[in-house]
């Protein structure tokens, strides 16, 4: 359970970051409005997570989730470039996040 709060933490996470690149388009209220319930909820959806998991491990997963998917989402709704490179230190990202789950 605490896994999947720490998953819904980093989605609310990207939630946020995509609606900061919103925000700074359109300045309207529901973009506003989605980025501080996502990165509300990210925060409490975290610290529900760190009570059973080591904080190290949630924290690194959590911002790993964020970083990469925030990229992701860059790439498909904002055009931000999609280079091998790119693509290649996200997977990097993400595979050190799983690795931390599966050490830890």
């Amino acid at each position: 359970m605490d896994w999947l709060m720490l998953l819904a933490a980093g989605c609310c996470e990207m939630l946020g970051v995509a609606m900061i690149g919103q925000w700074n388009k359109t300045r309207t209220w529901s973009s506003l409005g989605l980025l501080v319930a996502g990165f509300s909820a990210s925060f409490l959806l975290l610290s529900l997570a760190m009570k059973h998991l080591p904080m190290g491990t949630a924290y690194a997963v959590w911002t790993g989730i964020g970083a990469s998917g925030g990229a992701i989402l860059g790439m498909a709704l904002y055009g931000e470039p999609r280079g091998k490179l790119r693509i290649s230190c996200i997977v990097a990202i993400l595979g050190a996040a799983i690795g931390l789950k599966l050490l830890g």
